[in-house]
């Protein structure tokens, strides 16, 4: 019976990656992988020589039945995305909805995930929040804004390097300047960064300094 594995990998620092992660890709039959370079890196650091096939943005509506039945003729399959948890404001959610309608295990491996680390060291409450991943890029994006303007739960985002002072200062309209929020940014890296100020504070701040590397936002929910 063939089982697809939903393996986390690391979304920095690679010694973050779990023994059973590595135990799982050491038995799997073939790896689907978000960028198979990347891939490629970790395997390589971990001494694993597999067969890594592209499962991606771009093409999972399309080879989704196609790859359906490739892992039905395996014993075991790994999908991974470039770091942290597929499914996770990455692709994964298709394949694990198909994989389940044609009646093939899904197991899901705990592991990293960039929210968690910066939910809880950004010094917000974080015993209930809303995840939000990317905001729409631009049909949609001021209608959430002003339905989380009163969000009560501390509210997590994505957000690209390039965009982060626009974001800034939709979040600072839409929600006041006066919020306290945290930006953390390459997590687990060695330029790890975790800012923690009020929204018009950051959106100063980072005015002044060029941004690189992946962020995650976390904001305070609205006072009741």
């Amino acid at each position: 019976m063939s089982i697809l594995y939903i393996v986390p990998t690391p979304i920095g620092n690679l010694d973050d990656i779990t023994l059973r992660a590595i135990k799982i890709l050491t038995e799997s039959d073939f790896i689907l992988a978000e960028d198979t370079r990347k891939t490629s890196i970790l395997l390589k650091h971990l001494g694993l020589s597999k067969k890594v096939y592209a499962y991606h943005k771009f093409n999972e509506h399309k080879k989704l039945d196609q790859i359906v039945e490739k892992i039905q003729t395996a014993a075991i399959v790994s999908l991974v995305s470039d770091a942290g948890t597929p499914g996770i404001s990455d692709p994964g959610f298709l394949l694990v909805r198909d994989c389940i309608a044609q009646d093939i295990e899904v197991n899901c491996l705990p592991g990293a995930t960039a929210l968690i680390p910066a939910l809880v060291n950004s010094g917000l409450p974080c015993d209930k929040f809303v995840f939000e991943g990317f905001l729409p890029q631009k049909k949609g994006r001021e209608t959430r804004l002003k339905f989380l303007a009163t969000e009560s739960r501390t509210m997590v985002f994505y957000e690209s390097p390039h965009k982060l002072l626009k974001t800034l200062e939709q979040f600072a309209l839409h929600f006041g300047g006066e919020r306290k929020a945290c930006v953390s940014r390459e997590l687990t890296k060695i330029y790890e960064e975790n800012q923690r100020m009020s929204l018009d504070e950051l959106l100063m701040y980072y005015k002044q300094k060029p941004v690189k590397g992946e962020i995650v936002m976390v904001v305070e929910g609205a006072k009741g």
